[in-house]
């Protein structure tokens, strides 16, 4: 599975200095502990446990699970037995033991250049303690689930790991999906609390966030479930910063926001944590409890609540942080993910905090107020290592090498990329222009379900090929199956699969164990089906090759295509609608939506409008369709299934459609091509 050899030609190397120092200086030291981590998992996670505080220690096996359907119930536990607190050992571990109470967790960059806040570790440990105490002031205990929807602020990390010290589940809605989503996150895991701010801005645009939440927990009484307290921190329209804190700067104070006030369910968080005492006694959790729910958009439009449990997810996180991004004490290290998703969870604040490390939390865009913003960060903050999305890159590709070239960026060691597999073109535009060829560039694929990296590079061990994630993390051992469920030998490309787990991987989906087993099991009994596409070339690297289910990957965010049509079927003038996913050279890919109109109604700008903004408010700004086709009919097998593989062919104007003989009927075809968007709407 693992080549003896990395290969020597067609790869780039690392330099000899980074190999110096690094964790995992060689290929060859990779390949002796993925042997290790495969063969006696125990062993290998015992070692990097042993970083980490137990009030008890675990009993039994390392790792217990069933991946088969066939013999009883999927399950995955680590560690039995063993008692912690994620929020001590990513705190008050530091903190006390490490003695890192005054190293900078955060540097806080705010939406506009100027606007800045250092938070240490001792002050991030009092804010979380006095934000614990607020919480259990307000009823919240263990195993409660607290709503989250906040945008890129530091008491965003606070709350959550204020949640985590009490042994409640946070579930982080991010803050550019609608009210709408929102609600549909509260009902599902029955939270108890909303937390929330007044608003924020993007890049120019301000988003009056309480009035979305508000919308938000209107839409829920209105479905017959009632939250009754909403906690809002006051970021933009603070008049005074309180003693203590960690709120932004008062020039980013916006007095005429409108923000919407109930006294009788809304709580000020300036006023509650004001008098709340700095000293609160964590929860000791057992290892599988729940530590948090991220909800994932799913193949039948309804999104799933990914769980994932306490000391899986922070033994994989803190390991993962460390050897990916080859982190030492002296690094700085910028994410520019947000928080709402799952690479801000695992690589802002559990990874990086597990670590002692320092981090950039960033509130803006790339691009404001100009597109030099990130060099200019990198080099303020003298970033060494730095991880984004492939869709910043191309973003930013647009605008050549003279933004980039303006700054030093000398401090840079190791590049990263998330959230979609990233296009050699772009690869080596970062690797030759923004690393200057001198940075590694960690390729990582994983998943929300994932918790963590499971195919990567490590910087100084992996011979890199542009565009490929190479080679499985510790642990991960992946397979390639063809439909038919057989493993693939050598040169192949069929579905992703794993054959056992790690142990951040997911638990359950929160209150639907059965679509859990169902989603990632079912199809191939024996391994966990990723859903995703996968070529392994000779020299044995691994290129994801993107979704093979009904979700497209739109920069860096997984949508639902049953959600986008549900979303458009909602107006009374649709009859029926499918969205397929069309190649776009910035975002990965673009929605391009197919409508069939109810008799007598007519397309024109207006309804598109109505139609793009019906998608905006059930999902979020993130689904807004780039194209809508006015489809009079859709292409259908004899059966009735849509044909979204005719579609996808439409979409791009390729006339090579395949056999098209289960069409029931073929002069849909034409009609479909002569009605095609030539621009994006």
């Amino acid at each position: 599975m693992i080549p003896d050899k990395a290969p020597g030609d067609d790869v780039l190397h690392a330099s000899g200095d980074l190999k110096k120092e690094a964790h995992i200086p060689s290929f060859e030291k990779y390949k002796e502990l993925y042997i290790k981590s495969v063969e006696s998992p125990g062993e290998f996670w015992g070692d990097v446990a042993k970083d980490f505080f137990w009030k008890t220690k675990y009993t039994g096996k390392f790792l217990d699970y069933n991946f088969d359907v066939t013999k009883g119930e999927i399950f995955v536990k680590c560690m039995e037995g063993a008692t912690t607190n994620i929020c001590y050992n990513v705190l008050d571990r530091n903190v006390y033991e490490r003695k890192l109470g005054d190293k900078v967790a955060f540097y806080w960059e705010g939406n506009e250049p100027g606007d800045e806040k250092t938070v240490t570790y001792r002050e991030l440990l009092q804010q979380v303690c006095k934000f614990a105490n607020v919480l259990k002031s307000q009823g919240v205990k263990k195993g409660d689930r607290v709503s989250i929807y906040m945008p890129m602020v530091v008491e965003l990390v606070v709350a959550m790991l204020a949640c985590a010290r009490i042994g409640a589940v946070h579930s982080i809605v991010f803050a550019g999906f609608s009210a709408e989503s929102l609600c549909e996150r509260i009902m599902d895991s029955q939270c108890c609390i909303l937390i929330t701010a007044d608003g924020f801005y993007r890049g120019d645009k301000l988003i009056n966030l309480k009035l979305i939440a508000d919308e938000a927990l209107q839409k829920c009484r209105d479905k017959s479930f009632t939250l009754d307290k909403c906690i809002m921190l006051k970021h933009l329209t603070k008049e005074e910063a309180l003693s203590g804190s960690l709120s932004p700067p008062a020039k980013r104070a916006c007095p005429d926001l409108q923000v919407p006030w109930n006294p009788e369910i809304d709580l000020c968080w300036h006023s509650l944590i004001g008098g709340a005492s700095e000293e609160c006694e964590p929860v000791w959790c057992d290892s599988e409890d729940p530590l948090f729910i991220l909800y994932t958009s799913g193949s039948t439009g309804k999104p799933k609540g990914v769980l994932h449990t306490v000391s899986g997810y922070m033994l994989y996180t803190a390991a993962t942080f460390k050897m990916v991004f080859d982190y030492h004490s002296d690094d700085v290290y910028w994410c520019t993910a947000d928080i709402g998703w799952i690479t801000g969870h695992s690589y802002i604040t559990y990874g990086p905090l597990a670590n002692g490390a320092t981090s950039v939390l960033f509130e803006g865009l790339p691009t404001y107020p100009d597109v030099s913003r990130m060099w200019e960060i990198v080099d303020k903050y003298h970033i060494s290592k730095f991880y984004t999305a492939p869709t910043a890159i191309r973003l930013l590709m647009k605008y050549g090498s003279e933004p980039v070239q303006k700054y030093k960026r000398t401090s840079l060691k190791i590049l990263g990329t998330v959230g979609e597999p990233i296009n050699p073109e772009a690869w080596q535009w970062y690797y030759n222009v923004v690393g200057e060829k001198k940075c590694p560039v960690v390729d990582t694929f994983w998943q929300t379900e994932t918790g963590g990296h499971v195919m990567t590079p490590l910087p100084a061990a992996t011979p890199m090929k542009p565009g490929s994630a190479t080679f499985p993390f510790f642990g991960v051992v992946p397979a390639i199956l063809n439909e038919s469920g057989e493993e693939l030998e050598g040169p192949s490309e069929g579905y992703l699969v794993f054959k056992q787990p790690w142990p951040g991987l997911m638990r359950t989906v929160y209150g639907n164990h059965e679509r859990f087993e169902t989603t990632y099991f079912k199809k191939f009994p024996g391994y966990y089906v990723t859903g995703d596409g996968c070529r392994r070339d000779k020299d044995g690297y691994y290129w994801i090759t993107g979704r093979i289910d009904d979700m497209l990957n739109v920069s860096g965010h997984l949508l639902s295509t049953a959600e986008v049509e549900s979303a458009l079927v909602e107006h009374e003038a649709v009859a029926e609608a499918a969205v397929v996913g069309r190649p776009h050279p910035v975002k990965g890919e673009s929605l391009y939506c197919f409508v069939t109109l109810n008799d007598g109604i007519n397309y024109n700008q207006k309804l598109e409008a109505e139609l793009k903004k019906q998608v905006r408010e059930k999902i979020g700004a993130i689904a807004t369709p780039d194209y809508i086709q006015n489809a009079p009919s859709l292409p259908k097998t004899r059966s009735g299934k849509i044909m979204r593989r005719v579609l996808r062919k439409i979409a791009c104007n390729e006339r090579d459609l395949g056999d098209v003989s289960t069409l029931a009927d073929s002069s849909v075809i034409e009609q479909l091509f002569e009605n095609r968007c030539c621009t994006a709407v």
